[in-house]
């Protein structure tokens, strides 16, 4: 804190041309400057460490009402006399504790003073209390020979109560202080609102299926990952939630109109890509209509739409949607996908994987986790339960040597090669029979039902009699049993 006796200083404290402002030049510079960085409406305006009252002046005769507080009775006194008439009130105390009680102002004015108080911080603290909801802080401050507050440190401080700082250089204008000057002096606005919550982007991305593929887009003109693959994609709008926004962004971009129950949640992610701020995804599974293929309804900003196998998909994609799919497939629904700034926006194969899936809140006891079907020709088992699981919602998921699987939630089903054992069929060891097992699915209606009992014999399946089990519970359920080529026994159960 300095020890300038001011109340000694008094007499000649308007001497400087920036605090008399007595010439007409640098008193109309600073006339300028308060009136861009006080409310154009009239306010009231809480000076504080008025000095002589020569801002006051300014500020009370373009038409705001001023409350002027200094610590030096002798100031006080100077600025009393040149405030008489303006019905200004000035107040001896001290300006990081002024004597104001309780009363609430549209503006704080300080010029040259946070600098001189032993605990800035505390001071601004109070100031803010005294602002009422939009108010604003005007300082101004600066560093000479050394001494002072840079506009860096006393940013940092205002961070605390406000994101919205105005920072105005005033070196470079000879006219503020009736010379040139080589240090530095700036003005911050500070607006009285408290720091904003987080917000992220929400945006919307499009699984549509063709069976096992999927529908992927060239970007092309935009900015943004050109030239990389990615599912038809936008961004929710104000007012919109996100299957709203799918709908629309599905209409705009691939020129299909999708019904509000055609679109399931496929999975949740957050992301954020290489050196950008965290955006929140989700992504939604759609279902093809053959009598409405999509086209590409915004060529400047797409060079190719094209189906690609779900299991088998391209490298040349967007990171953050590859790892969605693949997360998808994998049967996950919530992902965090968070880039280094050093990454790379596309895919890279060889690259650290950035996908980390969540854990869903349910208890795994009781229910299907998986089911291994041997079969005896996997080509075979590969077209036919490809296209059935397909059908009731499973995604492709593994494939090895010897097996394929898809994945329903948590729950995967699994053909794998097992030759017919020589003998009486049955095997020895551990070795599974094929043709054995019988495992049953949901379905989402009855319509459903009959159309996949209509479709199956030309995909392989056999329709089987009904074997008098199915509605023993009196559910009144309506069941179906098919067959495949191996012998294996699936029973179709809609409400």
């Amino acid at each position: 804190m300095t020890t300038i006796d001011w109340d000694a200083a008094a007499d000649s404290f308007d001497e400087e041309p920036d605090h008399g402002l007595r010439d007409p030049a640098v008193r109309d510079a600073w006339a300028r400057r308060m009136e861009t960085w006080l409310p154009t409406a009239r306010s009231t305006v809480l000076d504080l460490g008025c000095g002589t009252g020569s801002l006051a002046l300014l500020v009370a005769c373009q038409g705001h009402r001023v409350t002027a507080v200094d610590r030096s009775p002798r100031m006080v006194e100077q600025a009393r006399a040149k405030l008489a008439g303006t019905g200004t009130e000035v107040l001896v105390g001290d300006a990081g504790d002024p004597p104001v009680g309780t009363q609430r102002f549209d503006v704080i004015l300080a010029r040259h003073t946070v600098w001189l108080l032993p605990d800035p911080a505390a001071a601004l603290r109070l100031w803010f209390s005294l602002l009422r909801p939009g108010g604003r802080l005007v300082l101004v401050e600066g560093v000479w020979n050394g001494t002072g507050l840079s506009a860096a440190r006393l940013t940092s401080l205002l961070a605390e109560h406000t994101e919205r700082v105005h920072h105005e250089p005033l070196s470079g204008d000879s006219r503020l202080w009736g010379r040139e000057v080589d240090d530095e002096r700036y003005a911050l606005v500070a607006r009285a609102e408290p720091p904003h919550r987080h917000t992220e982007v929400v945006d919307v991305h499009l699984i549509l299926r063709r069976g096992s593929d999927v529908l992927l887009a060239r970007r092309a003109g935009t900015g943004y990952a050109d030239g990389l693959l990615h599912a038809p994609s936008g961004h929710a709008e104000d007012g919109e939630d996100v299957r709203e926004a799918m709908i629309r962004e599905t209409a705009e971009e691939i020129g299909v109109e999708l019904a509000p129950d055609k679109l399931r949640v496929a999975l949740v992610m957050q992301h954020r890509g290489p050196g950008g701020n965290p955006r929140m995804g989700w992504f939604f599974e759609a279902d093809l209509d053959p009598g409405r293929p999509p086209r590409n309804a915004e060529p400047d900003k797409c060079s190719e739409l094209a189906w690609y196998p779900l299991d088998a998909l391209p490298d040349d994609m967007v990171a953050y949607c590859r790892e969605g799919l693949d997360g998808y497939r994998a049967g996950q629904r919530f992902l965090i996908h968070w880039h280094e700034d050093a990454d790379t926006v596309a895919y890279a194969p060889r690259g650290t994987r950035r996908a980390v899936p969540l854990p869903v809140s349910a208890a795994p006891t009781g229910r299907l986790h998986h089911l291994r079907l041997p079969v005896p020709d996997l080509a075979v088992a590969d077209a036919e339960w490809g296209w059935l699981l397909g059908r009731l919602g499973h995604v492709p998921y593994q494939r090895w040597a010897q097996g394929r699987s898809w994945r329903h939630g948590d729950s995967h089903v699994a053909v794998e090669h097992a030759p017919v054992p020589p003998g009486d069929g049955n095997g020895n060891g551990d070795a599974p029979r094929p043709g054995t097992g019988r495992p049953a699915f949901h379905v989402r209606d009855r319509a459903t039902l009959d159309a996949l009992v209509a479709d199956a014999p030309a995909h392989g399946w056999r329709p089987l009699p009904p074997d008098g089990r199915a509605a023993a519970d009196g559910s009144g359920c309506r069941t179906a049993r098919l067959a495949d080529t191996a012998g294996h026994e699936v029973e179709l159960v809609a409400p």
